[in-house]
């Protein structure tokens, strides 16, 4: 007999799954079955107390992954909106969060940014990198929370939680992050009974340890769940397409379909409307630039 239910943690090749009557139990997948995501819905079959096999992943709403030239890594499924998390200190990537938000938009899910740290003196920075972000569409929230000390005390008060509580309401948010940029702390800011794992940073490196090995989802409350992703430095968009990645820049919009060539690549063709507006101003420099070079990186079939 089989027991659906959801998955809350991924462990490389084993799974936490929490049945819809409460219960949580060890999991493995057999065969196709391995490539279950948290927040996958699944049909389990137990083998013994506690533990049970995947038998199938039933139909999700939308999934959210990452790709390059030789695999596939699934980060999350049947979410409602990604959060990017980034941080004053250490300096983080616009790449990186220009290539999180194309696989949220090609999933289908609302995107935000939260800038951390704010409170320390590279926020002014930290603000003007982001302002593209914001000037594309994209809300960006501001928060300031910190490790807990040996004794499990904060370090520093929380700052800006309380707004960013009303934008995960009612939902189910996929928090992603590079290293080093607070997503543990984050996490047990906004759900105190998480404990999650936090780690120092490394002066030496300038980023943070990866202290999140795995993918959990978390219970903000009754209405609203966070799945904590494990830090990520690289995020392949292999899986998408030309007209896809067009569409993952919504600031481009209004210069779709205004070039000279029906077929413009926005690559060297004359008349590129796209080029057009990024030389005059109309589109940022630097967004257009990270375009030009995703262009090169998706599947064969767009170019």
């Amino acid at each position: 007999m089989t027991e659906s239910g959801a998955v809350v943690a991924v462990f490389g090749r084993r799974y936490e799954v929490e049945t819809d009557a409460g219960q949580r139990l060890d999991c493995v997948a057999r065969g196709k079955k391995r490539d279950a995501a948290c927040g996958d819905r699944v049909d389990v079959r137990r083998t013994g107390p506690g533990q049970a096999v995947i038998e199938a992943i039933l139909p999700r709403r939308n999934f959210l992954e990452r790709a390059d030239p030789y695999k596939r890594k699934a980060i999350a499924a049947n979410a409602d909106q990604l959060l990017v998390l980034v941080a004053a200190d250490p300096w983080f990537s616009d790449e990186f969060v220009t290539r999180v938000l194309l696989l949220a938009h090609d999933a289908g899910l609302e995107a935000l940014i939260a800038l951390n740290k704010v409170d320390l003196a590279g926020a002014p920075a930290a603000r003007l990198r982001l302002k593209p972000f914001e000037n594309a569409g994209y809300a960006v929230l501001e928060v300031a929370v910190r490790p807990r000390d040996a004794a499990g005390e904060k370090t520093a008060p929380a700052i800006g939680t309380d707004r960013l509580r009303e934008r995960l309401a009612g939902r189910a948010t996929v928090l992603v992050g590079q290293s080093g940029m607070g997503k543990s702390s984050l996490v047990n800011a906004l759900i105190p009974a998480a404990q999650a794992a936090t780690g120092e940073l490394s002066q030496a490196l300038g980023s943070g340890r990866h202290t999140t090995t795995f993918s959990r989802r978390y219970r903000i409350d009754a209405d609203s769940t966070l799945i904590d992703c494990p830090g990520m430095q690289e995020v392949g968009v292999f899986n998408l397409d030309f007209a896809r990645l067009v569409a993952g820049f919504p600031d481009f919009t209004p210069f779709r379909g205004r070039c000279r060539f029906a077929d413009c690549r926005h690559d060297r063709e004359p008349g590129c409307a796209f080029a057009g507006a990024a030389a005059a101003g109309h589109i940022d420099a630097r967004r257009f630039e990270l375009f030009c070079r995703l262009r090169g990186e998706i599947g064969p079939a767009a170019r």
